[in-house]
């Protein structure tokens, strides 16, 4: 075989890219391994192959030992002098066993080991040809289908469309060519395997990029897409050219650059729509058709209440909630939707809350009052928005707490609003021709209950003074 096969090699090299020197180490591999099984042992045979002729030998190799335990794997020092006298103790003597009939094995052997590396070798062909499409848009012939899979011919390798990754209103026929997703190639025992898509969201984009120069070149970026496969998507794009119009270059003159899109994909539905690095503009622009009126954030949720108008609220939710949910997968927050009279209502209903949660406080007592008034000013910032309306609620509160007796809380709520301390003999409504004896005992036993209360007030004066007043309206009533 010697001559034809280095040519057999040489030929194998330059058809199927298989280099000569990995066969050659393959094939002596293979002929020790059937040494072994013709003679018992492999353990000290190496077997040579010459590039030039092609000849094959196979040798054994024996240790030079002063004491010779295994005549197959030693040789004594005596016996190794006698074939050459610089031999030592622990020299490696080879001896040329090539049997008569090796020539044969060695030929069935080169066949075998030639087949398996031209597997190997095609299959890795294979895989790294199809390895560079993955997450890639490939073009494919529909062959047949069975209960898993569709297969499609991709030229080298036959691709798997599993029923997860079909549409489910499209059907399959053989001899269709069909656009595919490449979504993952593996290298397995059998040879590489293809797997193939037509509802991952990326096949949207490279459809544009086959559809729209600009997003191929980078002029125009895909930034997100939200997709339901078959029945609608939303696009989310960018112009890194602020004289390119990013929604209008993917729509194309008279719509013909989405349209061809929608047709490959039997008529779903493609909405396009700038992307923005303000999140509430880019919502907006995510809702369309609809009209939004209102944008408000709960970052620390990364969700957000929109408000439309009345007669949009179904136009911005969609059929069966679509518009809103694709709006939240392209955008990333969670989005509620509310009409403007719904929203109306609850700003009234949050209002009404307030205030009738302030007065049944101040009804409860002191400490229950004041533990509301502290939880409204965190909570409800626009209870407490205009000087105004500071005023109004100190009026309200000290009112409220001198007609509940809670003479102490009604101090602190003058003092903690920077007026000065409630003082009956300058209140405008304390005139002495307005007042009654019952009026005036009430008065002198709550200004009894604040003595002492601040030192700049002279609340002793102002008792003593009172029950004169007092005295006389009793005289004049007499």
């Amino acid at each position: 075989m010697s001559k034809e096969l280095v040519a057999a090699l040489e030929t194998l090299e330059k058809e199927k890219g298989i280099s000569k020197e990995v066969v050659i180490e393959a094939l002596e591999a293979a002929l020790v391994s059937a040494y072994k099984r013709n003679y018992g042992t492999a353990q000290n045979v190496e077997v040579e192959f010459d590039d030039d002729n092609g000849e094959i030998k196979v040798y054994q190799v024996r240790e030079v030992s002063e004491e010779v335990y295994d005549s197959q794997l030693e040789i004594s020092l005596t016996d190794a002098l006698e074939i050459n006298k610089a031999y030592e103790v622990g020299d490696k003597i080879r001896f040329e066993v090539t049997p008569k009939n090796f020539g044969r094995i060695a030929a069935q052997t080169a066949k075998q080991v030639i087949m398996q590396r031209m597997r190997e070798a095609e299959r890795s062909i294979v895989y790294n040809e199809y390895i560079e499409y993955a997450d890639d848009l490939m073009t494919g012939t529909v062959e047949r289908q069975d209960n898993r899979f569709i297969y499609i011919n991709l030229g080298k390798v036959e691709a798997v469309l599993s029923k997860r990754d079909q549409i489910e209103n499209e059907r399959y026929h053989t001899h269709d060519r069909i656009k595919v997703y490449v979504s993952n190639v593996e290298n397995s025992t059998k040879g590489p395997q293809v797997f193939v898509s037509r509802t991952h969201p990326n096949l949207i984009k490279r459809l544009f990029e086959q559809e729209v120069p600009e997003i191929f070149d980078g002029t125009v970026e895909v930034v997100s897409i939200a997709r339901e496969a078959g029945d609608r998507s939303k696009i989310a794009v960018m112009s890194r050219d602020e004289n390119v119009d990013p929604v209008g270059t993917c729509v194309g003159p008279k719509g013909t650059r989405v349209q061809a899109i929608v047709n490959e994909l039997n008529g779903e539905n493609m909405d396009i729509v700038e992307w923005d690095e303000d999140p509430a503009i880019f919502i907006k622009n995510a809702l369309n058709p609809a009209q939004v009126l209102e944008v408000m954030f709960d970052k620390e949720n990364k969700s957000c209440v929109i408000v439309v108008p009345d007669y949009q609220l179904s136009l911005a939710i969609g059929k069966r909630g679509q518009n809103v949910r694709l709006a939240a997968k392209l955008t990333g927050f969670k989005i509620d939707i509310k009409s403007e009279s719904d929203m109306g209502n609850l700003e009234e209903k949050a209002d009404d809350l307030t205030n009738d949660s302030f007065f049944e406080a101040l009804n409860n007592g002191e400490e229950v009052a004041e533990q509301e008034v502290d939880s409204l000013g965190n909570s409800d910032k626009s209870f407490f928005d205009t000087e105004n309306e500071v005023a109004d609620i100190d009026e309200i509160q000290v009112s409220d707490a001198a007609n509940t007796n809670s003479d102490v809380y009604a101090e602190e709520i003058a003092t903690n609003t920077d007026q000065q301390p409630l003082d009956p003999l300058n209140d405008g409504d304390f005139e002495k021709g307005e007042l009654n004896p019952e009026d005036m005992e009430e008065l002198i036993q709550s200004a009894e209950k604040r003595d002492g209360m601040d030192e700049e007030v002279d609340t002793k004066a102002s008792i003593d003074e009172m029950k004169e007043i007092s005295e006389e309206i009793d005289e004049e009533n007499s």
